[in-house]
């Protein structure tokens, strides 16, 4: 699949309407909202093929026609939904936006995580730091302020999040079992799911989950709620931290959509660490999702598009990568990639590395 068309393949006139789109794209995003928050999709939806009108919609809602018809009229625009005979159906945009999780996800992410941030996406380019984090609260970087975000922006965070790297969970289980490590470590382990998925998936591992006391926290009162804090142990560290401890002598070293939170010099560095760590006969495990590397354009696009969530809201420093850039830094840091899978989950890659002789 090419991520890049020739001039010629779409007309002056179609471009001139695209451009329009970009322009107002804040304005098409918030009425996708609001006509899934007021209902609205799903009550279009509802009425199937016979449809509904602008008066019964009305009588239905809280809203006045006048907040309802704007709605009404963009939403035609944007292809959301159609009209005959005055009566509203809901199209294959609509449809997707109602029904399909991942728009769900991302809608909710963009909205409650990153919408009021990147509106300094400009001054974060041009400074080098996410200048829109302070729209969500006072840290560095957003990770250790993950625990302390509010409720509905945690929410939206955490399942976006996790709906990437739970998708990939079931075919990924049995690729890392196969050397049958005794000791897994999970770097960056967040609230502790994929050390969950392992503890359950081979009763005689065991899981060091290295993080932040935040994360950590989390991670270890999830461990007593499942009743596996017997097996899965915390590691507290700050991997930015070269004086900060590494854990030693792991089996096999993990990290799920973890690296894209550095930049290329920390990466190279978080690598070397983990080699020093390892044994002669250690593996590290990456999953990752490549821009490059996405079955699906949609899916470059949205993983192009989370990279800007990064520079402004995130850190101000890290990004989605390209795998080729991955595969250098790799092995600049003295691994070298014994396995390389593609298509796990959704658009995940899977590299297996182990220490270069």
């Amino acid at each position: 699949m090419s991520f890049y068309q020739s001039p010629k393949s779409i007309s002056a006139y179609d471009a001139k309407f695209e451009a329009q789109k970009i322009a107002f794209a804040p304005v098409s995003f918030q009425v996708a909202r609001c006509l899934s928050q007021f209902g609205l999709l799903a009550q279009i939806d509802k009425a199937g093929e016979a449809g509904i009108s602008l008066t019964e919609l009305t009588n239905n809602n809280d809203l006045s026609e006048y907040a309802i018809h704007v709605l009404l009229d963009m939403g035609l625009s944007m292809g959301i939904f159609w009209c005959k005979d005055e009566l509203y159906r809901l199209d294959k945009t609509g449809y997707f936006l109602l029904h399909d999780d991942m728009a769900s996800k991302n809608l909710n992410f963009i909205h409650d995580v990153c919408y009021q941030g990147l509106f300094e996406l400009e001054a974060s380019l041009k400074q080098g730091n996410a200048a829109g984090l302070k729209h969500l609260g006072d840290w560095d970087t957003i990770y250790p302020g993950l625990s302390q975000l509010p409720e509905q922006t945690k929410r939206s965070w955490f399942e976006f999040d996790h709906y990437y790297s739970d998708h990939a969970f079931d075919s990924l289980l049995p690729m890392i079992f196969k050397s049958q490590p005794q000791h897994i470590v999970d770097v960056g382990g967040n609230t502790g799911k994929w050390a969950f998925a392992c503890t359950g998936y081979d009763a005689n591992v065991n899981v060091t989950i290295m993080d932040l006391p935040g994360q950590l926290a989390v991670a270890m009162e999830n461990a007593r709620n499942n009743m596996v804090d017997g097996r899965v142990f915390p590691f507290e560290t700050d991997l930015l931290d070269p004086s900060k401890p590494f854990f030693e002598g792991g089996d096999l070293y993990w990290m799920s959509q973890f690296l894209d939170c550095f930049s290329k010099q920390q990466i190279i560095t978080i690598l070397k660490r983990t080699v020093a760590a390892m044994k002669p006969n250690s593996e590290l495990c990456i999953l990752e999702t490549y821009w490059d590397r996405q079955p699906y354009e949609a899916g470059a696009y949205c993983v192009n598009a989370t990279s800007l969530y990064f520079t402004a809201i995130a850190n101000g420093y890290s990004r989605m990568y390209h795998s080729k850039d991955m595969l250098k830094m790799i092995s600049e840091a003295g691994l070298y990639v014994d396995e390389d899978i593609d298509n796990i989950g959704l658009g995940h890659t899977l590299l297996r590395c182990k220490v270069k002789p």
